[in-house]
């Protein structure tokens, strides 16, 4: 957990210029000043979707929207008790939820549909498909995000390109949070990219908590405890950042091919100097700011945007290394 939106990069859509058009249109019609609008983030403390946030609260600024944030701090009961009373108060026109419960979150959705509530899902898939963006549950306005299980491919892709020449090729593999369905579908994805390979071998997990370097710095010591030759390692660009920092003081920097996913900042820094194999990139600023637009049309127009998917654009598949680094910019920190 896939992390400026107005200087959007390599992530920008066809559809932005469409959205945009729209934006104008509902702002020349007048909305109401008194609209609003829930965001369930599934961690305010979550760099990338920080920048969703603003994104989104530039856009709600714009149409006389007013956003209250509920922050579930990765708690899966935490969240269905914010949605569920969101929904109860009666108070909220529109709901934007980044959720942490996958398919379990489907009752609730459905409940704040019933109450005329108009929902847009940002990040996460709320479904049992992860390999989709399109919406899975029905008068759903939008579902903004890149599927969990083609980052994962994505990642894989990138952990082939490093083990070329190399054979056998040990990988650790840095989940953000193991167990919740983001992380489980990337892991399959990239399980699923490199299977054709059996040269690739995973010898060590880590858990970097999605949280900025220190998850990657702790999971990195810990497996250099039991294991201190591999080849390459694959996380979340804010485990990564943690892992360079404990390579660098351990004298390892260029011994290990390092793979992020996010596309930020530091890991942009990092692929062009060569600390940093490779990234997928990540486009959290065009994900807020799609999503709020969407939120707009729906309350507005009562249109129903369906699936969007930041990254239908993006260059080279997403695929970031030294060979096309400049077709990428960064819309996060990291």
């Amino acid at each position: 957990m896939k992390l400026t939106k107005a200087t959007i990069g390599a992530g920008k859509l066809a559809k932005t210029a469409v959205a945009a058009a729209l934006l104008s249109t509902v702002a020349t019609v007048g909305m109401a000043a008194d609209k609003q609008v829930a965001y369930l983030s599934a961690s305010s403390a979550n760099t990338w979707l920080s920048v969703s946030m603003a994104e989104m609260q530039k856009v709600a600024d714009a149409n006389g929207i007013s956003i209250t944030e509920f922050d579930a701090q990765f708690d899966p009961a935490k969240q269905t008790a914010q949605m569920q009373d969101a929904i109860a108060s009666g108070k909220y026109d529109g709901i934007v939820l980044v959720s942490i419960n996958g398919p379990g979150a489907i009752p609730d959705v459905e409940a704040a549909i019933a109450e005329g509530i108009e929902v847009v899902i940002l990040n996460q898939v709320v479904g049992a498909d992860l390999t989709t963006s399109d919406p899975q549950v029905a008068g759903v306005a939008a579902s903004v995000l890149a599927a969990p299980y083609r980052s994962g491919q994505r990642h894989g892709a990138l952990t082939i390109q490093a083990c070329e020449g190399i054979d056998p090729c040990e990988v650790v593999f840095i989940y953000g949070i193991k167990g919740i369905p983001l992380d489980d579908a990337l892991r399959a994805g990239f399980d699923d990219a490199i299977s054709a390979h059996p040269s690739i071998t995973v010898v060590a997990e880590g858990e970097g908590k999605y949280l900025g370097p220190d998850g990657g710095i702790t999971a990195t010591q810990d497996i250099l405890q039991v294991n201190d030759s591999f080849h390459v390692m694959v996380g979340a660009d804010q485990s990564i950042q943690g892992a360079a920092i404990v390579l660098s003081d351990e004298g390892m920097t260029g011994q290990v091919k390092l793979i992020g996913l996010g596309g930020s900042a530091p890991a942009l820094k990092g692929i062009a100097d060569g600390s940093w194999f490779g990234g997928v990139f990540g486009a959290p600023a065009d994900e807020g700011r799609l999503a709020m637009e969407a939120m707009v049309d729906a309350l507005a127009n009562g249109n129903h945007q369906g699936g969007i998917d930041p990254l239908t654009t993006v260059a080279d598949d997403g695929l970031i290394t030294s060979g096309n680094i400049s077709k990428f910019s960064a819309q996060w920190d990291g």
